[in-house]
């Protein structure tokens, strides 16, 4: 469990295959200052799980589904990345919620500097939309943020805004991200929860849900 506050950036230093994975070594010299065989770190949003170290790196293994919901397919040494270790159930819930397991991933279509933040407007995928709402939270590449505008529900091709603060921008790599740039995405869990439970209800008692929505209508 993450709260989505990036605790340093790191760097892919070598990637190496692993059957239809691949295993990756990352410059991680304060995550690695506690961390153990096993323990979780958050890398740019993504679970990794620590099998090997050292005194400033780790390494970890990126199965294929992994590869092929994030933005960690193709990742070559050299990319920064977020990072931050798993939170403390003692410690402050900075941020909200975050999982780790990435949703998919969206792409920046605009970056709006202004004179204390920058606006970073990321299109999303149609089926991520209904769970992306005006003030509520997302993880943009493992950082935990205010969604500060969304499109219609009706728009073609749906996307979110997000204002970065100065702190924001020099702490994470957002601050060097630029149209075109894929980000990975983790909705809000409540959200996740649900829309799950109504997909639910709608199918197992339909009857009951057209009730509700006359009542609603009414």
């Amino acid at each position: 469990m993450f709260t989505g506050i990036v605790e340093e950036i790191g760097a892919v230093t070598a990637v190496e295959p692993s059957g239809d994975g691949v295993r990756l070594t990352l410059r991680a010299p304060l995550s690695v200052s506690d961390a153990g065989h096993g323990d979780s770190i958050s890398v740019s949003g993504v679970c990794l799980t620590v099998v090997d170290q050292g005194e400033d790196w780790f390494t970890a293994d990126v199965m294929k589904q992994t590869l092929d919901m994030s933005t960690l397919a193709g990742v070559a040494p050299g990319r920064p990345v977020n990072l931050e270790r798993a939170t403390a159930a003692h410690g402050r819930l900075g941020g909200h919620i975050v999982q780790g397991h990435i949703d998919g991933t969206g792409v920046v279509r605009e970056v709006r500097p202004g004179a204390q933040w920058s606006v970073v407007r990321v299109g999303i995928p149609a089926h991520l939309a209904p769970l992306v709402v005006d003030k509520g939270s997302i993880a943009i590449d493992g950082v935990s943020l205010t969604v500060s505008a969304v499109s219609e529900a009706d728009e073609a091709e749906p996307w979110l805004e997000v204002s970065l603060i100065p702190e924001t921008l020099e702490a994470t790599t957002l601050g060097r991200a630029e149209a075109g740039t894929p980000v990975n995405l983790e909705t809000d869990i409540l959200a996740r929860h649900v829309q799950r439970m109504l997909a639910f209800r709608t199918t197992q008692n339909p009857a009951a849900a057209a009730a509700s929505t006359e009542r609603g209508s009414a």
